[in-house]
């Protein structure tokens, strides 16, 4: 086989392949024992008929096609090898030549991983981002902690207030007509809650139970319903029961049954420790972000559009298994938001662009740095997932073994690049 390029402008690619006269044939032959069966030609056995036979019958290259799909992709990616071409999509194939028993000649044209000129990636010069964690921000998830302790007592002996829960029935009416979705009974509803129409909340405070309230609101005018949108409605709410949240007493006591520590002030320092843990994380990892985007931004690159359609078809895919996480999926999400597939891929369009930019960049940073994962960054790494996973390393690595850990390893270049990039900016 020979190959050569003959035509490079941009990031196509348009390769001249030649395969041998005798590989060719032998695909041929390849080919008619493959699809014998397929032809009947009077006074033979079905399948049974030689090849002079049938190429007679139907012409001499009856047989050519599917040969070619047979030799060519071998060919193809040898091509490709030769020449270190990186093909980002499929190729286009054109045949040259092809006759019998002399050399098929076709081109093949494609589009490659185009390259990448790098800006400024050292010395990045960046503002250090801190979240400190305040008294204030201590006391605020200690009284969610007992938010979620408290419990539900009901009571007969005052009206609705502010940050009561209240058991109602109810009835929905625009106009004369009692409306569709207008209508429960025993619902539980906290007022200022703010979760039904602005406005019928606060009309229940001083209510007792067993009153009958009528409430008058007004519906928004970008309400889901079309139907009621704007529209002026009442409601007949009966009051069935009323219950406040009695809240635990904030001492030791409560930081016994809630954790496993002694005295409150533990459970408080145990506290601002995760906090703070939660806060260095987020700022390292906003720190990261701002580098790696002024890195990108610096880099040039002029990205074949095969490559952002695969990474929309990669967010798609992502999307679809969220969705079916939830219980839908992407052509119902589609129908309930009243979308169709392309406008969601002009939605996704322009982050992945940025996407292919950021890992194209990172890669040709990899390369210029020589940035290597080493066996024990792999070895590290598996027992990391493991105890995540909570799973043995040897269970993990047959999971992964089918691509050769290539997966993994792309994980930890891509972090070590970063860890990198990082390390040599300016941070003030």
């Amino acid at each position: 086989m020979d190959s050569t390029i003959v035509k490079k402008e941009g990031n196509k690619v348009t390769l001249q392949i030649t395969v041998r006269a005798e590989d060719f044939k032998k695909a041929v032959q390849k080919s008619y024992l493959k699809n014998r069966k397929k032809f009947n030609i009077p006074g033979f056995r079905k399948g049974k008929a030689p090849r002079k036979i049938i190429e007679m019958q139907y012409g001499e290259g009856v047989f050519y096609e599917d040969a070619i799909n047979i030799v060519l992709p071998e060919k193809y990616d040898k091509a490709v090898e030769k020449h270190n071409l990186e093909p980002v999509d499929r190729p286009d194939i054109d045949i040259d030549k092809i006759e019998k028993d002399k050399d098929l000649v076709f081109t093949a044209t494609v589009t490659v991983k185009p390259e990448v000129s790098l800006g400024d990636y050292k010395g990045i010069e960046v503002e250090k981002i801190e979240y400190n964690v305040t008294d204030e921000d201590v006391n605020e998830e200690i009284e969610k902690m007992r938010d979620m302790n408290s419990r539900l007592i009901s009571i007969e002996d005052r009206p609705v207030q502010k940050d009561d829960t209240v058991i109602i029935d109810y009835k929905g009416f625009v106009g004369d007509q009692q409306f569709e979705g207008g209508t429960a009974e025993n619902q539980t509803l906290v007022i200022g809650s703010n979760t039904f129409i602005p406005g019928f909340e606060d009309q229940l405070i001083n209510a007792n139970v067993g009153d009958e309230v009528e409430v008058n609101v007004t519906f928004p005018e970008e309400y889901h319903a079309e139907n009621l949108a704007g529209k002026d409605a009442v409601f007949y709410v009966k009051i069935k029961e009323i219950k406040f949240k009695e809240l635990p007493e904030l001492d030791d006591e409560f930081a016994k049954d809630v954790s496993e520590f002694d005295t409150l002030e533990e459970l408080k320092n145990d506290k601002r420790k995760q906090m703070e843990e939660i806060s260095k994380n987020r700022a390292e990892k906003e720190l990261r972000e701002k580098v790696l985007d002024k890195v990108v931004e610096n880099a040039e690159v002029d990205i074949p559009e095969a490559m952002v359609d695969t990474e929309i078809d990669n967010m798609l895919r992502d999307f679809d298994f969220q969705l079916r996480y939830q219980g839908l999926d992407l052509q119902k999400y589609l129908e309930f938001t009243k979308g169709n597939i392309e406008d969601l891929r002009k939605q996704m369009k322009d982050d992945a662009y940025n996407r292919v930019k950021t890992s194209l960049t990172l890669e040709a940073i990899g390369k210029a740095e020589d940035i290597e994962v080493t066996d024990e960054d792999l070895e590290k790494e598996f027992e990391k997932m493991a105890e995540s996973h909570k799973t043995t390393v040897e269970k993990l690595k047959e999971s992964f073994k089918q691509d050769n850990f290539g997966y993994i390893k792309n994980t930890i270049k891509v972090r070590k690049t970063i860890d990198f990039l990082v390390k040599n900016a300016k941070i003030a």
